[in-house]
């Protein structure tokens, strides 16, 4: 592993510069987002970036993509400095970049999507359509990419879809390709298909920018991996040599502990009971249909399953988001259906939302206020309707250090901070009042190794403190470290619970739609007796990041 100021490969050194950053600076008022940033990326290779929320990987690459301009610096491209002021300077130039969340037409075809904005016409400006489909059907087998030019993208599943989101970086001559968390919503299995299409992107000669919080995926596809930490490169390390273990160290500036310590759970009494829940879609077709489940103080059961298959109706009935169209739902005795969600989070439920932006913040409040919004009306935080400034401040600088929430001050609107530190704000609320049932659904959705450290060591506290938590997490790994019993979900129907341990293959076939029969053998699912508590190893290794 090499220090800071180095921009030499630790690994391969062969080929051209296909890109090269010198000294980039990018300054917002009051932050220094990057700071002298150096960065090589030569042809054919898989550069790997590393940073804790708040570091300037976003920046980088958005500077790097023409949303941004940096303030000082240069990007060079095989040996010519560029200016990039927009995404459309960055194609022209050979760069293309996926984003985490993908930016396709749902009820556009797959070929229609992959050519919009350069596509052919015939006569009065109509779209060729054949042309279209067959060009893309070449790009699609030449790249090894197999998808159907005229599916419906709304009808395919998430891993096809990123097929087609790396096809039209593919079909704009992309050299440079720039993934941001590429495997955020991807089966294992999806993942390893997504690692075999880069491999075979790179031995063209064309290179990739991956970005993600997995250090362990790092270490499979990488080739050369360059840390951020405050705006500045400080290191770089070769994947072959470097344990996660180096990694998290280098990316924090302080050890970190990447399993998962716990004792074997003590569960106790019901908390949670859900008997033949069904919700509904907008046009009354069920999303989540029979679904039972059990959960009890001091355990954590965790819903695995790819996004998209009734997780998110799931935890939004038990939290009062959506209607209950069947069955019945009881959190400590108290029935959910007909409770408003101000009664469901006041009488002992808590919740970590998977979209933090639309349910879990808002973003022109300060970030104090933001950190009262299921106490907004009570003391100390409000007396006689007035509202308390001086004890919600307080509460608020003593969460922000406790939590590490990177912010200039408590009266920062929260929807100015970076996306992992608002994910830290919506947890810290959360966790830091006494409650009967924890809902987290993704948790730690794009924060760094080290607070998803914190995170999991409090999510185990509170299982330990009497609370039942149901996590729902599209991370195994995190599952897998955390889980005391694992269901899965798919199609809107639940599978499971099923006692730990349980491989993460398994696991991974059942959110494929594998039946638990045939993965498992004979499995058993857990309705959880109160006579008979399920129990775990006493520590759960896990990468959680």
């Amino acid at each position: 592993m090499s220090q800071a100021g180095s921009t030499e490969p630790a690994g391969r050194q062969e080929g051209r510069v296909e890109l090269e950053l010198r000294g980039i600076t990018k300054r917002f008022p009051g932050v220094i987002a990057n700071e002298a940033v150096d960065l090589v990326v030569t042809s054919g290779e898989v550069h790997g970036l590393l940073g804790e929320n708040g570091a300037g990987k976003s920046t980088l690459m958005n500077v790097l993509y023409g949303l941004y301009r940096a303030d000082e610096g240069e990007i060079i491209v095989d040996g010519t400095p560029l200016q990039l002021d927009d995404p459309g300077d960055a194609i022209d130039a050979g760069i293309g970049m996926v984003h985490q969340h993908f930016m396709l037409v749902p009820v556009f075809t797959v070929a229609e999507n992959i050519v919009l904005g350069v596509e052919h016409t015939r006569g009065l400006g109509r779209l060729d359509r054949a042309r279209a489909s067959k060009e893309v059907a070449e790009l699609a087998e030449r790249s090894g990419l197999p998808v159907d030019p005229d599916a419906l993208v709304e009808d395919l599943p998430v891993g096809i879809q990123q097929r087609v989101e790396i096809l039209k970086a593919l079909y704009r001559d992309a050299r440079l390709l720039i993934l941001d968390e590429p495997t955020a919503v991807l089966t294992p299995q999806e993942a390893d298909d997504l690692f075999d299409a880069i491999r075979a992107f790179t031995a063209e000669g064309r290179s990739v920018v991956f970005i993600s919080h997995k250090l362990r995926e790092h270490r499979v596809i990488a080739d050369r991996i360059s840390v951020l930490r405050r705006g500045r490169i400080v290191g770089t390390a070769d994947p072959r040599e470097a344990s996660e273990q180096d990694l998290a160290n280098l990316m924090v500036g302080r050890p970190v502990e990447l399993t998962v310590s716990k004792t074997p759970a003590q569960p106790t009494d019901s908390v949670l009971q859900v008997q033949g829940l069904r919700v509904d879609d907008a046009v009354g077709s069920p999303v989540v249909q029979d679904v039972d489940l059990e959960i009890r103080r001091g355990e954590i059961v965790a819903v695995a399953g790819v996004e998209g298959n009734g997780q998110t109706p799931l935890v939004a009935a038990l939290t009062g988001l959506r209607e209950i169209a069947d069955g019945t739902v009881t959190v400590a005795g108290r029935e959910v259906m007909g409770a408003t969600r101000k009664q469901i989070l006041r009488e002992g439920t808590g919740h970590v939302p998977e979209d933090r932006s639309k349910d879990g913040l808002v973003a022109d409040f300060s970030v104090a206020e933001n950190l009262i919004l299921n106490l907004w009306d009570a003391e100390p935080y409000a007396r006689r309707g007035t509202l308390q400034f001086a004890a919600i401040n307080e509460h608020a600088r003593e969460l922000v250090g406790a939590y590490d929430i990177r912010t200039p001050s408590v009266s920062t609107p929260a929807g100015s901070l970076s996306g992992g530190n608002q994910q830290k704000l919506v947890v810290a609320r959360e966790f830091d009042r006494p409650i009967d049932l924890l809902v987290a659904s993704q948790p730690t959705r794009g924060v760094d190794v080290g607070s998803i450290e914190y995170i999991h060591s409090q999510l185990v506290a509170k299982r330990d403190a009497g609370t039942a938590v149901l996590l729902v997490s599209s991370e195994l790994d995190e599952v897998l470290a955390l889980a005391d019993r694992v269901a899965v979900m798919y199609h809107g129907r639940l599978v499971g619970p099923f006692d730990m341990p349980i491989s993460k293959e398994a696991v991974g076939r059942m959110m494929a739609g594998a039946d638990p029969a045939d993965v498992l053998g004979s499995p058993t699912a857990t309705p959880a007796s109160t006579d008979d508590p399920a129990t775990t190893n006493g520590s759960s290794p896990g990468a959680p990041a």
